[in-house]
C-alpha cells in the first residue's frame, strides 16, 4: 500500500494494563458459565447494554436480552452436550481474546438443517472488552461454513479455496502493477 495508511488499533491504544487481571477473572468466569449452559443468569458477566457482533450468519445482538434470546437459546436448541474449549486466550488491559472450538451434538435444526445427531466441531474467535467488571463489547467469528460442511452442506458450492490447497485448480495470480 502506497501513501497514507489507515490508523491502526484505535480501540486498544489506550487500554489500562493494570486491569488485565480483572479482565481475566471476568472472562474465565463467563466461559465457565457458558460451559454450564447458563442463560438466565449470564448477566453476571455482561453489561445490560453490551454489543455482540458476529460474522455473517451470526448476526448482531444489542443488549443482554437479545444475546440470550437470539444467540444462546437458539444455539443451545441446535446443539446439545456442548463444551467450549478455548485453545488460547490473550489478555491486555480491558481487552481479551480467545480462539478455540466447541464440541457439540447437532440435536436441533441449524440453518435449516434437520437434527442429525452428529458430533460437530464449532470453531470460533472471540474478542471482549471488559469495563467495570462486565463485558461491554464482544466481537465474534464463528465458522458456520465448517459446521455446515460437517452436516453435508457446502455453502461455497465447490468453489472454496481448499481446492487450491488440494491442487485441483491453479490459484489465480494478481496482475503486475507498474
Amino acid at each position: 500500500m502506497r501513501g497514507s495508511r489507515p490508523e491502526q488499533a484505535v480501540l486498544t491504544r489506550d487500554t489500562d494494563l493494570r486491569k488485565t487481571d480483572e479482565t481475566r477473572a471476568v472472562i474465565e468466569g463467563m466461559v465457565n458459565g457458558l460451559n454450564d449452559h447458563r442463560i438466565d443468569d449470564i448477566g453476571q458477566f455482561f453489561a445490560e447494554n453490551f454489543r455482540w457482533r458476529g460474522n455473517q450468519g451470526c448476526g448482531t445482538k444489542t443488549g443482554l436480552r437479545e444475546f440470550q434470546d437470539n444467540w444462546q437459546r437458539p444455539f443451545q436448541a441446535a446443539f446439545s452436550d456442548k463444551v467450549c474449549v478455548d485453545e488460547a486466550r490473550l489478555y491486555m488491559g480491558e481487552w481479551a481474546a480467545a480462539f478455540g472450538r466447541q464440541e457439540a451434538t447437532h440435536s436441533g435444526t441449524f440453518m435449516g438443517v434437520a437434527p442429525s445427531g452428529k458430533r460437530v466441531e464449532i470453531r470460533y474467535m472471540d474478542f471482549w472488552k471488559v469495563e467495570d467488571g462486565k463485558i461491554t463489547e464482544n466481537r465474534v467469528m464463528v465458522d458456520f461454513p465448517h459446521v455446515l460442511a460437517q452436516l453435508g452442506v457446502d455453502v461455497f458450492d465447490g468453489q472454496g479455496w481448499e481446492r487450491f490447497d488440494r491442487g485441483e485448480v491453479t490459484p489465480p495470480q494478481p496482475q503486475e502493477q507498474g
